[in-house]
């Protein structure tokens, strides 16, 4: 007997115990009555039981020839893809992609042609990874491997709807190589910007220089006020300066206003020691403290005599004939006739006072009166 049986067994004689139970209380059965209805009870239940209980089949179901046995569950089946060049949004830089892929064989008609689950499960997986990695750059493979688990972790039916495939254990990553190239391009980008950003600055410094602060000489020493505000008087020492620099930045001369603030250029000076102009580097006029040259009656800036102060002669040197006859020699040489006068009456005059003064200094002797 099996437990169902029993227990629907149990359950009828239950209930008609209760009901003949009632039933005898309600109308004050005797004595005898209840131990009638007592074995009537019982005859039910073996009754209940006979009838409840199935008939046994002649054979066990497990010795027929086609036994009904449970069908199995669908066999589903696995296989590893290894390293799959997968593209990204960037040409020539292809994700490694690895899954193990599984599928699941769905029903087809009779007359449907034989196919090849595993590489229609591996098609469609690879596809739908396709889809995504495409659209994502390549500096990020551990972003868009997260991406590929939860895209290609449900069963989804193929274009072909004869199989079921999703995949397990994505791998995805970049080679190498590949990173350290897109590092430095990084890094070149990155310097780049920094660049732009700094000739930009640059650019708009010149600008603010060159168009706002020295626009003019007025604009170039409100600038210099608004950032010495307490030295008036250095505004005042430096707009000469100023001048010049707001007339270099338009590439201008400076402005008559302030061309007296302007000190002269200073003269070029030669190896030989010389000016532009042909003077001694640290040469000035003879005759005068404030550096300009006395003419000692010739009218002209430059004097024989201040000539032979700058070389060193004194009136009473022995050599000073000497020179004065290489003098000559030399302007008589280079052409310079005016020169050669003026050195010769020179000379001649200072040989006549000296004539006139005596051997010692004093008149000479008259004619009739003999030399001591």
């Amino acid at each position: 007997m099996s437990s169902g049986h029993k227990a629907m067994t149990l359950f009828v004689t239950v209930i008609l115990g209760l009901l003949l139970v009632i039933l005898g209380l309600c109308t004050d059965w005797p004595r005898w009555a209840w131990a009638a209805s007592a074995g009537l009870l019982a005859v039910i239940a073996v009754v209940t039981n006979r009838v409840l209980t199935p008939k046994r089949e002649p054979f066990p179901r497990e010795l027929l020839p086609e036994p009904d046995l449970p069908l199995p569950d669908a066999a589903r089946q696995d296989q590893r893809v290894p390293h799959v060049a997968l593209p990204s949004s960037v040409v020539d830089y292809d994700f490694s992609f690895s899954a193990t892929v599984r599928w699941l064989v769905l029903d087809a008609p009779s007359d449907a042609p034989y196919i090849n689950p595993a590489g229609l499960a591996i098609d469609a997986v690879l596809q739908r990874a396709r889809g995504v990695t495409a659209q994502q750059p390549p500096h990020r493979s551990a972003f868009v491997q997260h991406q590929l688990d939860g895209a290609l972790a449900t069963m989804r039916v193929d274009a072909t709807g004869r199989v079921m495939a999703m995949a397990l254990d994505v791998s995805l990553s970049l080679p190498e190589h590949d990173r350290e190239r897109l590092a430095k391009l990084s890094d070149v980008r990155k310097d780049e910007d920094v660049w732009e950003h700094e000739r930009n600055y640059e650019r708009s410094k010149r600008t603010y220089l060159g168009e706002d602060v020295l626009k003019d000489t007025g604009s170039a020493v409100v600038w210099w006020l608004s950032r010495n505000e307490k030295e008036v008087e250095g505004a005042v020492d430096r707009i000469g300066l100023l001048a010049r620099l707001s007339a270099a930045a338009k590439n201008e001369t400076v402005a008559p206003p302030f061309e007296h603030l302007v000190p002269p250029p200073p003269q070029a000076v030669f190896p030989d020691g010389t000016t532009d102009d042909g003077t001694p580097a640290d040469w000035q006029p003879y005759g005068t403290e404030d550096g300009t040259a006395s003419d000692n009656g010739s009218g002209d800036g430059l004097s024989v005599d201040s000539l032979l102060e700058w070389f060193g002669f004194s009136a009473a040197d022995a050599d000073l004939d000497l020179f004065a006859e290489r003098l000559i020699n030399l302007a008589s040489a280079h052409g310079k006739t005016e020169a050669v006068d003026e050195i010769k009456r020179r000379f001649d005059h200072e040989q006549a006072e000296q004539a006139a003064d005596g051997p010692n200094g004093s008149a000479p002797p008259p004619d009739d009166e003999p030399a001591p």
